[in-house]
């Protein structure tokens, strides 16, 4: 692929811009993301960046409703959403090119003076709760959360983005201002631009946030890693026709230098349709619909895990059968073409990414926001040819070895201890 050239700057006040010009594009995406998420929480304002998330969409003193903001952006032909993390939490609006000063101007106007109206706060709290209640019903999502739930704990890592019931029925104004005043300033927001790009940004930039005070923020808690210790299983009881599960183990934090190691190897074990766990799981055995492995990270540590829906009265072969696949990694080479396959597949997963806008300012404002440095894609692509078979070899007996794995596990399920003793 073509190198391509993010480009850097800042404001008096610290708040950063990151453009991404794609001259043969006709639309663009504005975007902002904050340094900000649910691990920025406490136990009392838990799922309140989620919620914030939710109300920067209900009115501003010049746009005073959610129809009025939606009216202006749908009058342009645009799309605009958001999202919350654990680390960062990002706000855009895709449009034609021509109307980006509009959507930009939107945006701003959402994130600088939203009215969080205590009675649209009150409003919104059932819609939360709703969301959550799709969200528990849903185990192929809900698994995710029993998971690092059993892995780190109660710790921010350790918690539900959309945070309690209790925390959201309890959420007041306040609760707003104050987690808003201390984490969204502008050292902590990235203004991104992605596609066809003209004029002056920065100029335009500055006169929507250059005023904003540069109020100092200081740093999430801390997370307190888990020493991997002896297998443990957490079980969701829940009647289902499908068990949901993922399994897997501590592996490194997002800028350790094994950050591409640990991509090809999860692309191995189940990257794709011709991974091994797919091939194994579901294409011989006939055990799950669906099968995946990836290696998530965090600025302290990461795991390495498979997920899949499998078959209820064949989950002890299931898990059997992905402990064995991911031992094996451990104890015989990986072929070279086998390596080869996974880097391709990863590149070219990139380059597909990176062919809009959205995917490529995406791609730019998480590596600024999470790392604090612009890495461009051709940078990532060099990073994955690197990895050779000695590295596989390498990581795979450090990160799974003779360790124990975790496993969360939501189905018709009273029993842990049947399954801890397929950990081991």
């Amino acid at each position: 692929m073509n190198s391509v050239i993010f480009e850097r700057s800042a404001l008096a006040n610290g708040l950063r811009i990151v453009t991404a010009p794609i001259p043969e594009a006709h639309s663009v995406t504005c975007m902002i993301m904050v340094a900000a998420g649910s691990r920025y929480e406490t136990r009392e304002s838990s799922g309140i960046a989620h919620f914030s998330e939710h109300m920067f969409f209900k009115g501003t003193e010049r746009r005073p409703t959610a129809r009025d903001i939606a009216a202006e952006v749908d009058a342009i032909g645009g799309e605009f959403n958001a999202f919350t993390g654990k680390e960062y939490t990002g706000y855009y609006v895709r449009c034609a090119a021509e109307s980006r000063a509009l959507a930009l101007d939107v945006l701003v106007d959402m994130i600088r003076y939203s009215k969080f109206d205590s009675g649209e706060i009150e409003r919104e709290k059932g819609v939360i709760v709703e969301e959550m209640n799709m969200y528990f019903d849903s185990p192929r999502d809900y698994v995710d959360s029993i998971y690092e739930s059993l892995l780190f704990g109660d710790q921010p890592l350790g918690w539900d983005v959309i945070g309690t019931k209790e925390t959201v029925k309890a959420a007041t104004r306040d609760t707003f201002l104050d987690y808003l005043g201390r984490w969204y300033v502008p050292s902590r927001m990235v203004v991104g631009l992605g596609g066809r790009l003209d004029g002056d940004i920065a100029a335009e930039v500055e006169k929507l946030l250059g005023d904003m005070a540069p109020v100092g923020s200081g740093a999430p808690v801390e997370a307190d890693v888990p020493s991997p210790t002896g297998p443990k299983v957490r079980v969701q009881h829940k009647t289902s026709d499908q068990a949901h599960l993922i399994l897997g183990t501590l592996s490194r934090p997002t800028q350790h230098p094994d950050r591409y190691v640990l991509q090809v190897l999860a692309a191995i074990l189940g990257g794709g349709m011709s991974s091994r766990l797919f091939t194994e799981v579901r294409e011989r055995r006939g055990l799950a619909y669906y099968i995946f492995c990836h290696n998530s990270t965090y600025a302290e540590t990461g795991t390495l895990c498979a997920q899949a829906g499998v078959d209820l009265s064949r989950i002890d072969e299931a898990i059997e059968t992905i402990v064995a696949e991911l031992r094996r990694i451990v104890t015989e080479p990986v072929p070279a073409a086998e390596l080869a396959k996974a880097k391709a597949y990863l590149k070219g997963r990139l380059v597909l990414q990176l062919e809009s806008p959205q995917g490529l300012i995406s791609f730019g404002l998480r590596r600024e926001v999470v790392e604090g440095e612009l890495v461009d894609p051709a940078e990532v692509l060099a990073g994955i040819d690197a990895v050779d078979r000695e590295d596989i070899e390498r990581v795979a007996h450090e990160i799974i070895g003779e360790r124990a794995f975790h496993l969360a596990l939501i189905g018709p399920f009273e029993d842990g201890d049947r399954f801890e003793r397929l950990l081991a």
